[in-house]
């Protein structure tokens, strides 16, 4: 990333953490026109905004909102966000899991490829940003992030992930870590083609999870096929007679939902799935100690 581009981000992360009003990150040109929809969580009770976390000598941008007064170390939730990156519906997540109590943590792990903001389609996205973060720099961006948690108020007893369609497939590969006590993917891809960056996808590490996920999918999804739901389903069955994690886990399809109905400010959104899913998701992370 150039000094110009991480300054304007940077720019963009601390309007929102002085905008009593919200929306001051700013939408990613390529996810459609922002809808009415769009929910704004305020700032009352809570502490939100930008902070770089280390990870070995590079300052990781990531927002971080937490409940304004607490006692005793807080739970932590890694929100990890679409191929959009940190952007306002992704902040304003962070901050309703903070008017629950929760640290929580959106990190921009596309830094150092650059800034989706600098793209108009999902295509140049994917090709300029998406190509160039592998996993094993996401998650080990993930683990810092849970070190700088544990010294800032954190709970490392108590860690969730939670993420939308590319963080959904990164929620199901952090489940394999075992600081984390439970994920919630909402329409993460679950195969692909294994490539240098991407070597093993959430079919393939059923056996390895250390965390229950609670898998959350559209039936109308164009591009999570209900094959795919299906084949992580038989893996996650192979995988539950000698992985308690594996058993727990879960996945649910709304019928006739399509890719994104989470997303408030895309046309995407349903509201009927995107309400039973967030209800879903605070209850899972209830049930498995996070809270």
């Amino acid at each position: 990333m150039n000094d110009k581009t991480q300054n304007s981000r940077r720019a963009f992360m601390k309007a929102s953490a002085i905008g009593a009003t919200g929306l001051g990150i700013g939408f990613v040109a390529a996810s459609e026109p922002v809808m009415a929809a769009a929910i704004e969580t305020d700032f009352k009770g809570i502490k939100a905004g930008e902070q770089m976390i280390p990870v070995g000598s590079f300052p990781l941008p990531a927002y971080v909102s937490r409940p304004e007064k607490a006692t005793g170390p807080l739970p932590i939730i890694i929100v990890v966000s679409e191929i959009f990156g940190v952007h306002e519906h992704i902040a304003d997540v962070t901050r309703r899991f903070a008017k629950m109590g929760y640290l929580a943590i959106a990190l921009e792990f596309f830094t150092r490829a650059g800034d989706p903001n600098a793209y108009g389609t999902t295509a140049e996205i994917f090709t300029h940003i998406i190509s160039k973060t592998s996993d094993t720099q996401v998650i080990n961006d993930l683990q810092a992030a849970l070190v700088w948690a544990s010294k800032n108020g954190g709970d490392l007893k108590r860690v969730g992930v939670t993420g939308f369609c590319w963080g959904g497939r990164i929620t199901w590969l952090a489940a394999t870590l075992p600081q984390v006590r439970a994920g919630v993917a909402w329409y993460g891809r679950l195969i692909g083609d294994k490539t240098e960056g991407n070597p093993r996808h959430p079919v393939d590490i059923a056996a390895d999870l250390k965390a229950p996920v609670l898998g959350l999918y559209g039936g109308a999804d164009t591009g999570i096929s209900l094959e795919s739901v299906e084949q992580m389903r038989t893996a996650l069955a192979e995988a539950a007679p000698k992985n308690p994690a594996a058993k727990a886990s879960m996945i649910v399809v709304y019928p006739d939902t399509p890719h994104a109905f989470h997303a408030d400010y895309r046309a995407s959104y349903r509201e009927g799935p995107a309400k039973d899913g967030w209800e879903k998701c605070v209850g899972w992370f209830k049930k498995y100690g996070v809270a």
